[in-house]
């Protein structure tokens, strides 16, 4: 999946550079189906990524769905290697359009991020540190069109400078609660950020505007409950055990048909 907005479309494909924790940094780039990783620096540890199939009978009550699903095949993905990165991209994304989120956040990595040097003589920009964010002024985030983000976006900074250590010990049911201590941090930011930082895609909030739209255009002759608390029993309820890999592979299917709002 290269859905994330950190993923830059390339003539042939994408590519996308992980800065690692321990200080690395890592291209990847996609072409097709090949992935290739160029170690740009650092102990050549490589970035932590999942792989996701749809399991035998899971979502058999909706043949429908469990076909399009099916016919993903196996779907990898990376996991953000930054509790930090991934609640700023989740606020990004509260609110507005999926492919405006990507314009802001590559807007911002432009603006502030570091440069890294590609192997083939371009530039590729990081998304900013904490303490970059809050050094920014008012008058950098309105002239980024990020008025309304910037008083969640400072206020995670500051919480991961000061809880950042921790949240990366919590098991992941316990570091969605956690996260949504902080100003502006609701639910749906907190379960989206926790997922793409840990790879466990049953805590993201499932019962969103975009599981419902791709299960409904995939399986458009099931009745699907158009209203979020409805939607969730019935997703749980499909699921079964298979909670994590079908809300992701539903994400993925989507991913290859279009953005929504």
């Amino acid at each position: 999946m290269t859905e994330y907005p950190a993923w830059l479309p390339t003539e042939k494909g994408s590519r996308r550079v992980f800065a690692l924790p321990a200080g690395g940094r890592v291209l990847a780039e996609v072409l097709g189906d090949g992935l290739t990783l160029t170690h740009l620096g650092g102990d050549g540890t490589e970035p932590a990524a999942d792989s996701f199939l749809l399991p035998e009978g899971a979502a058999a009550q909706v043949p429908e769905l469990a076909l399009e699903l099916g016919r993903l095949g196996r779907v990898g993905r990376f996991r953000n290697p930054s509790v930090w990165e991934a609640m700023a991209t989740a606020v990004l994304r509260q609110v507005i359009r999926a492919a405006q989120s990507k314009t802001l956040y590559r807007a911002l990595c432009v603006a502030q991020g570091e440069r890294v040097a590609l192997p083939d003589g371009d530039v590729y920009f990081l998304f900013p540190a904490p303490e970059q964010i809050l050094n920014m002024s008012d008058v950098q985030f309105d002239d980024l069109g990020l008025a309304f983000k910037k008083t969640p976006l400072r206020a995670v900074a500051a919480a991961i400078l000061d809880h950042g250590s921790k949240w990366n010990e919590l098991p992941a049911a316990v570091l969605v609660d956690e996260l949504q201590q902080v100003h502006r941090i609701g639910p749906w930011t907190a379960g989206a950020a926790v997922a793409d930082f840990t790879g466990d895609w049953s805590l993201y909030p499932y019962s969103d505007l975009a599981v419902r739209t791709w299960a409904g255009r995939a399986a458009p002759s099931h009745h699907w409950y158009p209203k979020e608390p409805k939607f969730a029993t019935q997703w749980r309820h499909l699921a079964a055990d298979s909670l994590s890999p079908l809300t992701l592979l539903t994400l993925a299917w989507g991913s290859h048909h279009g953005d929504i709002g």
